[in-house]
């Protein structure tokens, strides 16, 4: 059996012109980075602005194991089935991070035989969108303690600046730091610390900015610190948006790459759904819109981190009308939220089964919520009973709920071209009895009530509960008048609650929300809650330790 780069280092790629040209795009609107890659031109904007929009679709998840259930693997087998029953469909997918590259979940490229490539160039540094993002972040941090060394002005109260370094790399060690030791001439010694990039405000602007513009203004917009008088001190006090964009006039364009069928995708930033908002840029799936009729995204982790963000964020924002949403389930996954150990789930056991369903029903009504259609997507192992497998058909046709046995990992399009017909049907179902798309909640709650809303809609929760720091916080932040902004919960993916051992559909418990921060450039409120953390760790057998490069050049061991 092949792995997933050995599939993709035999794939036949074609240049990335003759992948334009399939969705319209003259070679003037590509900047190649090589062969098989390109960025896309700000012209093009303007050149497909009257043309109709396709139909969105999500695809999302329950709540997975730590190795996730083949999300990404689904969106790309979609995409391919797509083309193989006549549709023009475009993928707008996110950049992988290095941390998870590097650490124990892997990359965002796909598996299989429903992959996008150049497989290894993805995952690693692409099109260097990830560093530039990095740089202008650091370049922030830089001139903040060099305004302080050079007589700190603005009064800037080091005990209170709130934004941090970051790096693309899972690095605990990096959490909590002290810079400015050496003495005078080495700065002001003050606490500090990183995040991971894809966490990061700067990540999160550039995948909510609409142009160069917009972009300069977000990045002004970014809270940094209060001075020693209790007022905020913003990103534009320091004189950073203008140096911060030139650094990411390039990252703002979405890439253009192919899938192993050579269906287009774009691929544009990359935050994480469970420390950060977890949607690929509104620019790209704009954009994908006007090129296909068909625009497939997706959203990180389960459905009560990635699509609630998406909807209640990103659609917000973007005034995103989603179509359907594909919910993506495995028999290991159910199984696993139905109190089954990881070394266990290859093992048939429907009664397992039959506990951790719950965890499905609650995300398909949750995503009902929102008024759109759900199509189950049943990522299929070679380790599934047909019993356990007609057990999840049978229970979601009795909610009312189509499924799909999806088979895109060992066939591609072709293993997913029952999940594409249902899903277009299901679009075209839904275009005649329309109810319309909405968000959980109206931007006017206070943030509280936002959070308490999400809490009990989705994650069932019984209440909210801030702790002191986090209620001061929340309220610095309404008295700024960032009051009507939407929530970012970052919470762990395993579970609907904030305590990953709680899985299934737990019950009777309460969301603790530790801190609360304001993300004024991103436009929205980050809500930390449980032990997440902005910077992960790597694990004690790290990915890193199976990827190599030969003596020439070829990479292996990455997946």
């Amino acid at each position: 059996m092949l792995t997933d780069i050995e599939i993709a280092q035999q794939a036949k790629m074609l240049p990335i012109k003759e992948i334009a040209a399939q969705i319209g795009i003259d070679e003037a609107d590509i900047e190649p980075y090589g062969h098989y890659k390109a960025k896309l031109s700000e012209s093009l904007y303007a050149k497909t602005a009257c043309r109709p929009d396709g139909k969105l679709i999500l695809v999302t998840a329950i709540n997975p194991t730590p190795a996730g259930e083949g999300k990404t693997t689904v969106s790309v087998g979609l995409g391919q089935a797509m083309a193989k029953i006549g549709k023009k469909a475009v993928l707008a997918l996110r950049e992988p991070s290095l941390g998870p590259v590097f650490g124990i979940k892997g990359g965002a490229a796909g598996g299989g035989y429903s992959q996008v490539v150049p497989m290894e160039d993805i995952n690693l540094h692409f099109t260097g969108d990830i560093h530039a993002m990095t740089a202008a972040n650091n370049l922030l941090c830089a001139l903040l303690d060099n305004h302080i060394q050079q007589g700190n002005a603005l009064k800037i109260d080091t005990r209170r600046i709130l934004f941090k370094r970051c790096m693309d790399m899972n690095d605990r060690a990096l959490r909590s730091i002290i810079v400015g030791l050496g003495g005078r001439v080495n700065g002001v010694p003050r606490e500090d610390g990183f995040q991971i990039t894809v966490a990061s405000e700067v990540m999160a602007i550039l995948c909510l900015a609409t142009d160069l513009a917009d972009l300069k203004k977000r990045l002004g917009s970014i809270l940094v610190a209060y001075n020693t008088d209790g007022e905020p001190v913003y990103a534009r006090d320091l004189h950073a948006e203008g140096a911060m964009t030139a650094l990411l006039k390039d990252a703002l364009k979405p890439n253009l790459v192919q899938t192993l069928e050579h269906t287009p995708v774009l691929i544009h930033g990359g935050p994480f759904a469970n420390i950060a908002h977890g949607c690929n840029s509104i620019r790209a799936t704009k954009l994908a819109l006007k090129l296909g009729d068909y625009c497939i995204t997706e959203a990180g982790f389960g459905s009560d981190l990635g699509a609630e963000k998406f909807f209640d964020i990103k659609c917000r924002y973007g005034g995103l009308q989603p179509s359907c949403v594909v919910l993506v389930a495995t028999v290991r996954a159910l199984k696993y939220n139905g109190g089954i150990e990881k070394s266990e789930l290859s093992k048939p056991d429907v009664d397992a089964l039959r506990r951790g369903i719950v965890n499905l029903r609650t995300h398909i009504e949750n995503m009902f919520k929102y008024h759109v259609p759900v199509v189950v997507a049943i990522n299929r192992f070679y380790t599934d009973s047909a019993e356990e497998l007609r057990f999840i058909a049978d229970y979601c046709k009795k909610l009312g709920v189509e499924t799909s046995m999806c088979e895109v990992f060992a066939r591609g399009g072709e293993g997913g071209m029952d999940l594409a017909q249902k899903v277009v049907d299901t679009i075209s179902m839904t275009d005649e009895n329309k109810d319309g798309f909405r968000v959980l909640y109206k931007s006017d709650l206070s943030i509280a009530k936002k959070v308490e809303t999400v809490a009990r809609e989705i994650y069932r929760a019984n209440g909210v509960k801030f702790l002191p720091a986090a209620a001061k916080a929340l309220k610095e932040i309404e008295d700024l008048g960032y009051g009507g902004l939407p929530v970012c919960i970052a919470k762990t993916q395993y579970s609907l609650s904030d305590d990953p051992k709680l899985l299934g559909k737990p019950e009777d418990f309460v969301i603790t929300v530790r801190d609360v921060r304001l993300s004024a450039g991103a436009g929205f409120v980050v809500c930390l809650t449980g032990d997440i953390m902005t910077m992960p760790g790597l694990p004690k057998q790290p990915a890193a330790f199976n990827i190599d490069c030969d003596n020439d050049g070829n990479i292996k061991g990455l997946f």
